[in-house]
């Protein structure tokens, strides 16, 4: 039976208010419909604790379908912290919208009643990663970017990297801008936006950004010696900082965000750096590409209603496959 034209109308319009509704509770926008990400707690870089390396003081808490955990992961595991922070993931828990504890962590059976217990504002969200006093409880910090500056700075082994050497300051923080605005933010920002407008200005912003690095990358791979990370031949905090965004691209933020304009592919420099980055020893462990897909697919109501989870590339296609030319 062909439904009334009055129906069809009226069903879009009501609709289209409640996704207004439920995507104000999934996340904010400004007037222009600019999506806005929520103030976190527990910003505020801290000086590196009297206690930092010392075995069982520190847990770091993460979520494996989370970038801006994945980034803390892998400075964790790239400077090789085992030692001295233990790695504790936190399951989501989509009904509720917060995180939990498998099992109970100092009392507290989610994110959010740790982030209470520390004295967070009731109104702001519990979120990873986050670096947690293991004895007292208190989180030492919990916002990403200035969390990877803190694990840069962890006592590490001696063959450990440094991901931010002085030398390269000017140019990691050029990086480091870029991509968290555009990049690292920019994929939500297309996904979440309100209208056209919004979403027009975030993709173009984000596919600007890329093509940058591209460049880069593509410039410096005819140079004798050829540099692989995005500041020559040291690997950074800006390489780790682009990584979690461009390891879930096809997998989630092509199909769920709408920023498919351009496949990696179409970026050979970028996609080789990719493969480079996944290679390194460590960092196909924080890699959970199922856990992400069923985490986005099935828990962003507003944005993919059905919670069916679409097939995907296999993983192992973006990181080990050679690029066709």
């Amino acid at each position: 039976m062909t439904l009334p034209a009055a129906v069809v109308t009226a069903a879009r319009a009501g609709w289209h208010w409640q996704w207004q509704q439920l995507m104000g509770g999934l996340g904010p926008a400004d007037a222009e419909g600019n999506y806005r990400r929520p103030a976190a707690a527990f910003t505020d870089l801290p000086p590196l604790p009297s206690n930092a390396g010392e075995p069982g003081r520190h847990v770091l808490i993460v979520g494996r379908s989370c970038p801006w955990a994945h980034r803390a992961w892998l400075v964790w595991q790239l400077r090789r912290l085992q030692a001295s922070i233990e790695l504790l993931v936190v399951e989501p828990d989509p009904r509720a919208g917060r995180w939990r504890f498998s099992t109970p962590f100092l009392g507290c059976h989610t994110l959010q009643e740790l982030y209470r217990r520390a004295g967070a504002d009731p109104a702001q969200r519990a979120t990873v990663p986050v670096l947690v006093e293991q004895g007292s409880g208190a989180v030492v910090l919990g916002e990403s970017a200035r969390l990877i500056e803190l694990l840069n700075r962890w006592p590490a082994p001696a063959q450990a990297p440094d991901l931010a050497p002085e030398g390269l300051a000017s140019a990691v923080g050029q990086w480091r801008d870029l991509f968290q605005n555009a990049v690292n933010d920019g994929v939500y920002r297309c996904g979440f936006a309100r209208n056209q407008a919004a979403y027009d200005r975030a993709e173009t912003a984000l596919f600007n950004a890329l093509e940058q690095a591209e460049r880069s990358l593509a410039a410096a791979e005819t140079e004798p010696g050829a540099a692989p990370w995005l500041c020559g031949t040291a690997l950074t905090l800006a390489d780790v900082q682009l990584f979690p965004t461009l390891i879930r691209l096809e997998l989630v933020y092509a199909p769920l965000f709408g920023v498919s304009r351009r496949p990696l592919w179409q970026l050979p420099a970028l996609w080789r750096w990719r493969q480079r980055f996944f290679a390194l020893p460590g960092v196909a462990e924080t890699c959970c590409d199922q856990a992400w897909r069923r985490d986005y697919f099935g828990a962003l109501f507003p944005l993919h209603p059905s919670g069916i989870v679409p097939a995907g590339p296999e993983l192992a296609t973006l990181v080990q496959a050679p690029l066709l030319p």
